[in-house]
């Protein structure tokens, strides 16, 4: 019986997952994107190492690329500037993307926030698929929330579950709402 259970189980596993990566949400976007953005949206979105405690932004102005954000890993700022650089009708990137210090007091706060925002009246959704909805962004005990959601119900959500963390200083809450 225990066999079964387990069997069952990891066959829901597997399909969530399966089913998790077929759906990835896309950051939104304006619909009125021009293909430079939408490529460089592209190439920041498939970054290896770009996850749900990094945000990226960027600005284009003429033929230059402003890159903004945060991210854990040096190697994922460096990576988002050589990757932009490549593109066509790019001639100059500005890369002012923050690396966050290194730390397991925060890399702690991280963890924490990302599950309790996820078993917090369904905002689970927001973090599945290859690009999350919301981003965690974690700097010396401070919590920044970045990124959509679907109504302003969710964003408070997101907001109180995150303040409720121990060890978080203080909660920003960016999470603009996705209006349909």
């Amino acid at each position: 019986m225990i066999k079964a259970k387990s069997k069952i189980l990891a066959l829901a596993v597997a399909i969530t997952l399966a089913m998790t990566v077929a759906t990835a949400a896309a950051a939104p976007f304006s619909d009125q994107e021009t293909g430079l953005t939408k490529e460089i949206r592209k190439e920041l979105l498939t970054l290896p190492y770009y996850g749900v405690y990094d945000n990226l932004a960027f600005k284009i102005e003429g033929d230059t690329v402003t890159l903004f954000g945060q991210v854990t890993r040096p190697s994922t700022r460096k990576d988002a500037e050589r990757r932009v650089a490549k593109i066509e009708g790019v001639e100059r990137v500005i890369n002012n993307i923050k690396v966050l210090p290194i730390s397991s007091f925060d890399d702690g706060i991280r963890v924490r926030t990302l599950r309790a925002i996820a078993r917090t009246g369904g905002l689970y959704r927001y973090f599945q698929g290859a690009n999350p909805s919301i981003h965690i962004i974690v700097d010396h005990g401070n919590v920044t929330l970045e990124g959509v959601v679907s109504s302003k119900t969710d964003s408070n959500l997101a907001f109180i579950a995150a303040n409720g963390v121990s060890g978080v200083f203080k909660v920003t809450n960016n999470l603009a709402v996705k209006r349909d």
